[in-house]
């Protein structure tokens, strides 16, 4: 594997190995939740019909977490058809903790969407045992260009999560650019999911791929 510097490279550096898609429509968007406020219902988006409506629009590839694969996980999920994964390279040495920590998680495996036409990555950070929502507000804190930051409680296949969806400072367009996590506690630690993108096209472009692995999401 290349250098950790080369996964956390500003999108510039991506345009010369993919080309833009075309995005689907926006989703819904998820209901915001107030600093300490209980969280709302999930939309109707969510659920098994959302699982269903994912694994069609992004047929299963490989899979990810569980022994033999890419990347050794506290879960395993799918991924969508040529999506390829790959482990970050000693992503605790200190001299790249500026790009391979945010807030209390570490970035332990990317998984390419360049092969399946699209230009963005799934990245997987685990941070110590706790509550997920917890790790994910942590990690959101750290993301210091971020706004219209919204959480919702859900599902990660059997398993309770925490999602966020939010928007940051493009740098290569004027508008800023959707991205999401979602999080999950299991007794190994809890793992983040991250999905971002070029563009906000993009972004939801690859969202069945992103939903892919939240519905089929197991805790090893």
């Amino acid at each position: 594997m290349e250098h950790p510097i080369r996964i956390m490279a500003p999108a510039a550096a991506l345009l010369v190995s993919g080309v833009l898609t075309a995005g689907c429509a926006a989703p819904e968007p998820l209901p915001e939740i107030t600093q300490g406020a209980r969280p709302t219902a999930a939309p109707a988006t969510t659920g098994p019909q959302a699982s269903k409506d994912a694994k069609a629009a992004a047929s299963s590839g490989a899979s990810l977490g569980g022994p033999g694969t890419a990347c050794a996980l506290p879960v395993s999920f799918a991924l969508a058809e040529k999506w390829t994964a790959e482990a970050v390279e000693d992503p605790e040495n200190p001299e790249f903790a500026a790009l391979t920590r945010q807030g209390p998680a570490t970035v332990r495996c990317e998984v390419d969407a360049k092969p399946a036409g699209h230009i963005g990555y799934l990245r997987v950070w685990t941070a110590g045992k706790g509550p997920a929502r917890a790790a994910l507000e942590g990690f959101m804190k750290a993301e210091e260009k971020a706004t219209a930051v919204t959480y919702r409680e859900t599902k990660a296949g059997a398993l309770p999560a925490t999602e966020v969806t939010y928007t940051v400072a493009n740098e290569l367009m004027d508008d800023p650019k959707d991205e999401r996590a979602f999080a999950v506690s299991t007794p190994k630690g809890t793992v983040i999911v991250h999905l971002g993108g070029l563009d906000t096209a993009e972004h939801r472009a690859m969202l069945p791929a992103y939903e892919l692995a939240k519905s089929t999401t197991k805790a090893l």
